[in-house]
């Protein structure tokens, strides 16, 4: 029987509000703001906002922070990159039921992992992107395969019509069936292939 999982206590920045959250990572990501500069800021904004100074971060718990979100922001370059590359490897236009319904399946199977990393960032469990790759990719085949046998059958009724329509145009001849005549048969031969 596993363990439950337990949630930590919340940091100062958890439970920040949510705009002064916003501000802190909109700093975070803009690399012109030294961290002194975002420490000084977001406490700023906290004293202002009313909470009492003892909601203020230190400059470890903006580290810890920015760490955090440096790592979740990594994984999600990840697997942004893994989309490309399965996507790429399946080709531009998928052109079947099939394979729109595996690159859906893949974008969801690899929208489930990224959230399951942002909900644990500590978890260091990998994503089988070789797995969700190989599944796509075999179907990905399988679609292809199945087009070429509609093709291959489309094709046999074209040639089986166009036979059918060359004999009914000699029968119609030798019955003496006006050209006109001839040709509107033909037309309805190869009208249904």
């Amino acid at each position: 029987m596993s363990e439950p999982v337990r949630r930590g206590k919340p940091s100062k920045v958890d439970l920040l509000p949510e705009d002064i959250k916003k501000r802190l990572d909109e700093m975070l990501r803009d690399k012109r703001f030294s961290q002194g500069e975002i420490l000084d800021e977001v406490n700023r904004l906290i004293i202002e906002s009313g909470l009492d100074d003892g909601a203020t971060i230190s400059k470890s718990g903006l580290s810890r922070h920015a760490q955090k979100t440096e790592a979740i922001g990594q994984k999600l370059r990840d697997l942004r990159e893994s989309t490309k590359a399965l996507t790429a490897e399946l080709g531009d236009k998928p052109t079947g039921d099939t394979t729109k319904l595996i690159l859906e399946m893949g974008r969801s199977q690899l929208f489930r992992a990224m959230q399951q990393q942002m909900m644990n960032p500590d978890d260091d469990a990998e994503v089988d992107i070789e797995t969700i790759k190989d599944a796509m990719l075999a179907a990905q085949r399988l679609e292809a395969t199945a087009m070429k046998a509609h093709q291959r059958e489309k094709d046999i009724r074209k040639a089986f019509a166009e036979e059918a329509a060359n004999k009914a145009e000699a029968v119609a001849v030798e019955q003496g069936l006006t050209a006109e005549g001839v040709a509107q048969l033909k037309r309805e031969i190869l009208g249904i292939a």
